[in-house]
């Protein structure tokens, strides 16, 4: 499924961070089937809170294609995003997001809030769960390691 290929790849990016130490969190945009910009979760390494795996992507994205409007864009993320991260989606105008494991705690895309479906202009569409039980291992593997150690 290409849904699957495409978290398989926001997966690989969630790797990198995990071996760099930080939460495994992965993202990747789409436009027109293609991968355009990926992105890793790095707010330990880069000692920013705003960096953020979906910010990233969509940082790289919006230099890529010279514009802040991501219209013909699917964003695909590990995790369910965060309110800072809803936020940016719905400004930058992504149609589509997938994302894998829900986020009970701080996601808003439902789980926790739905900054998706507000009486905004713009409300994305969003499909969660996606190999959800692969993103969440991966998050729930890091969290051990780290009170492990």
């Amino acid at each position: 499924m290409e849904l699957e290929y495409y978290m398989n790849e926001a997966l690989k990016q969630a790797e990198i961070a995990y071996e760099l130490g930080e939460i495994p969190i992965g993202a990747v945009i789409t436009q027109n089937g293609k991968i355009i910009s990926t992105a890793y979760n790095r707010r330990e390494t880069g000692k920013n809170a705003l960096y953020h795996a979906e910010l990233e992507a969509i940082h790289k994205a919006c230099e890529k294609l010279g514009g802040w409007r991501l219209w013909n864009c699917e964003l695909f993320v590990t995790l369910e995003p965060c309110p800072m991260c809803a936020g940016a989606i719905v400004n930058a105008r992504i149609p589509k997001v997938y994302f894998g494991a829900y986020d009970k705690k701080n996601g808003a895309c439902g789980s926790y809030m739905d900054l998706m479906n507000t009486e905004n202009n713009f409300r994305p569409e969003v499909t969660g769960g996606i190999l959800e039980d692969k993103c969440s291992e991966l998050i729930k593997d890091f969290f051990k390691k780290l009170r492990n150690s």
